[in-house]
């Protein structure tokens, strides 16, 4: 669990909360059904527009990753590939066909049966480095949904606030409708640019941080699995690979 994501979360809540209480503001006001379905489902809608459906479900499932993103442990993934680089001195690489039946990581496991396959460095190194860009180009489509989120929120909210006054505008001899359209229009702006500003974008920036540490941790293991091709020695791969704690 990211206490981070979910502590940030709760003091941008909690900090418009305060000022708006302190100001005299009841709360109550700030919740308007009508306001909440014009920006948020025009919002989800714009972006259905613009998405595949396969992109778009990736994006939704790319969610839970803000408060619960994947770990990758950098020395762990270094003690891996020099176990795999003497596995592969001392038996050959037809070992690591073996060691790759109990790999989960899709991107590790193939290129372990690549190298057992007697695959050549140079046809390794351009199976890897295709992987490796499709893997960060399919999630980052993904995160820049929330990014065009954050882009229609604003606008969307505004239209809101229009259609809130034309309601308003229609009803000037019936207070109660005339404060209800009044209210929404006020009330979906502030939808459209608190969306857009405390979730959409930071979402989005989040998931891109995860896909960017995500794809240095298999840049680093396709290092290794390269260098085990070309039959380097174990400790001095480990010596390499240990660049890449930097980017933790």
């Amino acid at each position: 669990m990211d206490k981070l994501s979910i502590t940030g979360l709760i003091v941008a809540i909690l900090a418009i909360y305060l000022g708006f209480s302190i100001e005299g503001g009841a709360v109550s006001t700030l919740f308007e059904l009508p306001a909440f379905i014009i920006v948020f489902g025009g919002t989800i809608g714009a972006v259905m527009l613009q998405s595949s459906s396969v992109q778009f479900m990736h994006a939704l499932s790319l969610l839970k990753w803000v408060f619960t993103p994947p770990k990758f442990d950098i020395d762990k993934g270094m003690a891996d590939i020099e176990h795999w680089a003497q596995q592969a001195r001392e038996s050959g690489y037809l070992v690591l066909e073996n060691i790759a039946l109990d790999i989960d990581d899709s991107f590790v496991n193939k290129g372990l049966n690549l190298l057992a396959d007697g695959i050549e460095t140079d046809q390794l190194v351009t199976a890897i480095e295709l992987d490796l860009e499709l893997f960060r180009e399919h999630n980052l489509r993904s995160a820049n949904i929330y990014e065009s989120m954050g882009g229609y929120s604003p606008t969307i909210g505004i239209l809101g606030a229009v259609l809130g006054l034309i309601q308003a505008m229609s009803n000037l001899t019936d207070p109660d409708m005339l404060g209800q359209g009044i209210a929404i229009a006020f009330v979906a702006t502030i939808y459209g640019v608190g969306f857009a500003n405390l979730l959409y974008i930071p979402i989005a920036n989040k998931l891109r941080a995860i896909i960017h540490e995500q794809t240095m941790y298999r840049e680093m293991m396709a290092q290794g699995l390269i260098a085990i091709s070309q039959g380097e020695n174990p400790h001095a791969i480990t010596n390499r690979l240990s660049a890449f704690r930097l980017q933790q």
